[in-house]
């Protein structure tokens, strides 16, 4: 079973954006460029975004701007597409498993951001839509990146720091997902490998805990090796190749349930992996011998117990039909950029009140954040995996942290399990009453992608003013508290 699934696992649909030219028959290829390049059929223009810088003195704001993930970018060769649908095409080696000839050979394309991926974003504010109708097809859900420059990622140093952003998630329903989350990406997008030319300014390097496959290229290698095409989605499939790295979900919800995660890793940075048991992957039945924890340590106040926390209206503490500020501190042993990651702790703000993360109780015990305790006991109490602290726990992640993480907003719905494990019971045959498998409130039958797609594709989330600073330093902690 899986307690947290991933922002970027295969499970995303997408309509990619390959559908703008029609497959023309494979060019006869001379002389390969060197490794996955640039296109040269659209222009790559990044949306800006800005993020505030904050300390007891106060908050400076600079301009950022983001980049969308390579994945839902049209890929191809003097027009011709390398991949269309679910399927790698007959250029350049893809459709044999040529990895390294198809990516010398492809390109991935700028991209029309609002146009044909719905992603609205310019001052302080993003806004990701769930459905975007062009001319060429529809687009389902997308995945960005802060960019620091042209070609780099915005490194954020978040040991001893907090992160603040505000969120509008009402008009998420269930089975959908508006995530803000870290990964610890190469700040080139790999770019460093000598088949990626592409890298960060085109969204390419993308990891995470889960160890996805379904990612187009990886370090300048086509993953068609192996590629099987999904069987209940006609834009995804899965590679040989899947690409590993920690990741700190800072927040993963709908208008139902949150939760924030952090899943740790046994290796450093960006890791490929190309075997089912290093990958982790669930279909062999491997999910925990693999090189991450795939569940992570969530702490999911519905989940936890507490019912009433969040939810959609005024019988709720924190109502999500209503904007909200969201805190996250990482807190170290010794109050100093040099301590050990010792706790993350979560603080929300909506209309001028502070309210602290609410307590819970863990078979007998009171917790209010993710601590290296907490997560034992919580793993114990719902009898699942202890991957969190076999990899390293809380220090590993604040290990991690120390060489930067890479910030990723995201609106996906999932084709593996429906979103159950965020908003629902799950397993869904397993007894509600079970300690960790009441989620939230929407039904089992939710969630599934055909129908959130017909009934929701008006669905979107905002993510606004996002800060970071030393801790206290990015929000008002003065208000009468809740």
């Amino acid at each position: 079973h899986r307690n947290s699934d991933p922002p970027g696992a295969s499970s995303y649909n997408t309509t990619m954006a390959v559908s703008m030219k029609q497959v023309i028959v494979a060019l006869a290829l001379g002389a390969f460029a060197n490794g996955q390049q640039p296109g040269q059929q659209q222009t790559e223009t990044h949306p800006s975004l800005m993020l505030e810088t904050c300390d007891e003195s106060g908050c400076t704001t600079a301009t950022k701007s983001i980049t969308l993930d390579s994945n839902w970018r049209w890929t191809d060769v003097d027009g011709s597409n390398c991949y269309t649908g679910n399927e790698w095409n007959d250029v350049a080696g893809c459709a044999d498993g040529d990895g390294e000839q198809c990516a010398a050979a492809c390109a991935v394309e700028g991209a029309s951001y609002e146009e044909t991926y719905g992603i609205k974003s310019s001052g302080k504010s993003i806004e990701i839509d769930f459905v975007t109708k062009g001319s060429y097809g529809d687009n389902v859900g997308s995945r960005s990146y802060m960019m620091n420059s042209e070609d780099k990622y915005e490194m954020f140093m978040l040991k001893n720091r907090e992160f603040t952003f505000d969120v509008d998630v009402s008009e998420l329903p269930c089975g959908l997902n508006g995530a803000l989350y870290f990964v610890a990406m190469d700040e080139d997008g790999g770019a460093s490998y000598s088949g990626n030319s592409a890298g960060a300014k085109y969204g390419t390097g993308y990891c995470d805990a889960q160890c996805p496959h379904d990612m187009k290229y990886i370090n300048g290698v086509a993953n068609s090796e192996d590629w099987v095409p999904d069987s209940n989605s006609a834009n995804s499939g899965k590679g040989k190749m899947g690409t590993c790295c920690f990741e700190m979900d800072i927040w993963e919800a709908n208008k139902v349930s949150q939760a924030y995660t952090p899943h740790t890793c046994s290796e450093k940075g960006q890791y490929t992996c190309s075997d089912p048991e290093t990958c982790g992957d669930i279909d062999s039945g491997n999910r925990y011998d693999g090189v991450c924890d795939k569940d992570g340590c969530d702490f999911a106040p519905f989940r936890l117990g507490n019912e009433t926390f969040f939810g959609e209206g005024a019988g709720f503490d924190l109502d999500s039909s209503e904007t909200m500020t969201v805190v996250t501190q990482f807190i170290t042993d010794d109050g100093t950029d040099d301590g050990k990651l010792s706790e993350i702790r979560r603080v929300y703000v909506q209309n001028g009140v502070v309210f602290q993360n609410p307590q819970v109780d863990i078979n007998g015990k009171l917790y209010d954040s993710i601590t290296d305790d907490m997560c034992t006991d919580m793993k114990d109490y719902f009898g699942d995996d202890q991957g969190f602290s076999k990899h390293g726990g809380l220090e590993a992640m604040g290990d991690q942290m120390e060489s930067g993480m890479v910030l990723v907003m995201s609106l996906w719905d999932d084709y593996s399990v429906n979103m159950l494990w965020l908003d629902s019971d799950y397993p869904p045959d397993s007894d509600p009453t079970t300690p960790g498998v009441h989620r939230g409130s929407c039904s089992t039958d939710s969630g599934d992608p055909k129908d959130v797609e017909a009934n929701s594709p008006d669905a979107k989330v905002t993510f606004s003013n996002i800060k970071v600073g030393t801790i206290g330093s990015t929000y008002a902690s003065s208000p009468v508290v809740a």
